[in-house]
């Protein structure tokens, strides 16, 4: 009988670093399910880890609270919040780059489900409110005011303008008609709304 070699014996071991990003995987999966299908308040750790075949130590291990599993489910489905924008020295056009992503997160069947069950969410737990607010509402805010501010910067906009109000202007509407659903949210949508809010805010 043949005796197995190192080299074998490696090719044989389990990779645990290949088995740990499995069943990192399978429980934001899990807790992307569970959040669309019970809610974020009756969502628990338990139930995180018997849909996705795991011990609930092992969700522990990488999060400390059922919130900081979904906020990592949003950052998975939308990317790392407070990533910088694109910055061509054309506003407009790298505006429009980030705004038909968001359209296009927005349209897709799972991120829409998880997105309203935790937007209901966040409306009842001012806690969750704020872990939100900390982890990606403000950084996300932070990158589009920073392109804001480096347009005004070479002159693309009223040097005079409020960033905050101007960001708002931008994306308030989006967000108002995904959540109202008054109409389809568009690239051709996005592209209007540009036209018409860099002219309101553009150099007097």
């Amino acid at each position: 009988m043949d005796t197995p070699t190192d080299e074998t014996r490696e090719r044989r071991a389990p990779d645990p670093r290949r088995r740990s990003e499995r069943a990192r995987r399978a429980i934001l999966d899990a807790a992307a399910e569970l959040i669309v299908e019970v809610g974020y308040a009756k969502l628990t750790m338990d139930a995180i880890a018997a849909r996705a075949k795991v011990g609930k130590q092992t969700i522990y291990r990488w999060w400390p609270s059922k919130a900081v599993v979904v906020l990592d489910v949003f950052e998975r489905m939308t990317g790392v919040p407070g990533s910088a924008l694109p910055d061509t020295g054309d506003l407009a056009a790298d505006l429009r780059t980030v705004l038909h992503a968001t359209v296009d997160e927005f349209a897709s069947p799972e991120t829409d489900r998880v997105a309203r069950a935790f937007t209901a969410e966040i409306q009842h737990d001012p806690e969750l409110a704020a872990t939100v607010a900390e982890r990606l509402t403000r950084p996300n805010d932070e990158a589009l005011r920073e392109r804001l501010r480096a347009a005004r910067a070479a002159g693309q906009l009223d040097p005079d303008l409020d960033l905050d109000i101007a960001l708002e202007l931008v994306t308030a509407p989006i967000t108002r008609r995904w959540l109202m659903r008054t109409a389809p949210l568009t690239h051709a949508y996005v592209d209007e709304l540009l036209d018409t809010a860099l002219r309101a805010i553009g150099p007097r």
